[in-house]
């Protein structure tokens, strides 16, 4: 039997933000070290182990930290306490239009992004066909960003964080982009990369599509796991723990 590799290790995580009355004082906060006028924990001491091919759904309430864990886990933010460890190349689908110049055509930012996902120029010029095909914008390509609706932005952004070939994908509700044929090529798309054995963490609050997609559930409330086990039995906690609020 092979040793189980670890994709992503979080020990003693904690994640506190400082809180500031407006952005001029938020700005003075962060370059004179000042304290804010409160401080919000978002991640209360968080241990958790994935290793590499598991598929993993993260399920909780708006406000329960699932989003700044994925900050975190992503290099986005970083934690207050603890350490995080990950290992392998990310592909992260939560704010599909980020890391876009708006002053760039789409194709351009193909290759910025790319850089951005630490992917070099020439594993993008092989992707650059198969990343504009997915995400159908045709001559609209060649155009700058500045002029594509949300919709089109996305639809660039999931093509390219999901066409980089990822060891590690993460997934934060980005399914629900596009029109219905659209959001069926999303859904197929993951599919094709966790067949390449890519480990996988979906936040959701869909129960059937995080059981289709995954094996483990966790489940979070006020920054911390109250179960972590099979995604049946945690799909079923989180329902009975909605139930009871």
């Amino acid at each position: 039997m092979s040793e189980k590799v670890i994709a992503i290790q979080l020990k003693n995580v904690r994640k506190t933000f400082r809180l500031f009355p407006n952005d001029k004082a938020r700005l003075k906060g962060m370059l004179l070290q000042r304290a804010g006028v409160g401080e919000k924990r978002a991640i209360e001491d968080i241990s958790m182990t994935i290793y590499r091919g598991e598929s993993v759904a993260l399920f909780g309430r708006n406000g329960a930290g699932k989003s700044t864990l994925l900050k975190m886990i992503t290099g986005v933010t970083y934690p207050t306490d603890g350490y995080i460890r990950v290992n392998g190349r990310v592909s992260a689908l939560l704010e599909l239009t980020a890391g876009f110049d708006p002053g760039l055509t789409g194709r351009e930012n193909i290759y910025l992004l790319g850089e951005i996902l630490g992917v070099g120029k020439e594993e993008i010029r092989q992707l650059e066909g198969e990343i504009i095909a997915f995400a159908e914008l045709d001559q609209y390509i060649d155009q700058p960003v500045r002029t594509y609706s949300s919709g089109m932005k996305a639809r660039l952004g999931f093509a390219i964080n999901a066409s980089i070939r990822p060891e590690i994908l993460i997934v934060d509700e980005a399914l629900s982009v596009g029109d219905a044929n659209f959001r069926r090529k999303c859904r197929a798309k993951v599919d094709e990369v966790l067949k390449t054995g890519a480990t996988f963490l979906f936040v959701t609050h869909s129960l059937p599509e995080a059981k289709r997609l995954c094996k483990r559930g966790v489940v979070l409330a006020q920054g911390r796991v109250q179960f972590d086990g099979p995604v049946a039995e945690a799909a079923a906690f989180y329902e009975k723990m909605l139930d009871k609020e």
